[in-house]
């Protein structure tokens, strides 16, 4: 029996996601740490599809299967992350880091992960640095990634690959918010 989406807040962070982007809903939220440090909170929102196809699997009994499951997320539609900053990042360290972690993911055109990272920086300069609060949304589709800071659309890579990438940095089994892919498999799974 499939519920009914509400709002989820990151326990580590107390940052709160709203439950639904556009035609997707809310599926978990994680936290982003280096060392002890929680930098940022991730949502990940995806299609009725991929909760459908979760919905009848066992969160224990078949994790392993979840997880794979939940790392094809994009071949379902779409998906978005949603980054909430816990602190303040400047705007070269924020989009290298992200850059840094999509680059090794993708085999196409490294001038794509440039874009992205153009992107970002951009998005995040125009107010001198990511601060506690800046939100990152990254859309994954067909076509490539789109990206928006504090919702401000700062442009797409069109690039179906990179949109790919994009997803296994927090759904492959390396994933930089271990925490996020708990959430997924907690909430939409059976016990």
């Amino acid at each position: 029996i499939l519920t009914t989406c509400s709002a989820k807040t990151d326990i580590a962070t107390g940052l709160s996601f709203a439950p639904r982007h556009r035609q997707l809903e809310v599926a978990g939220v994680g936290v982003r740490k280096k060392g002890p440090i929680k930098v940022y909170s991730v949502a990940m929102y995806a299609s009725a599809s991929l909760k459908e196809r979760l919905s009848v699997l066992s969160s224990t009994v078949d994790k392993v299967k979840a997880m794979a499951t939940l790392a094809t997320a994009k071949d379902d539609g779409d998906v978005s992350f949603l980054l909430k900053m816990n602190m303040k990042v400047g705007a070269e360290k924020m989009a290298s880091a992200i850059a840094d972690s999509v680059a090794p993911r993708y085999k196409g055109d490294v001038e794509d992960v440039a874009k992205l990272k153009g992107l970002i920086f951009n998005g995040v300069q125009a107010k001198g640095a990511a601060t506690k609060g800046t939100s990152f949304l990254f859309d994954c589709n067909d076509t490539g990634v789109a990206v928006a800071v504090d919702g401000k659309a700062q442009g797409s890579v069109e690039s179906a690959g990179l949109s790919k990438a994009f997803c296994e940095v927090y759904l492959d089994d390396k994933g930089v918010s271990p925490k996020l892919k708990e959430s997924c498999i907690s909430g939409w799974c059976l016990p």
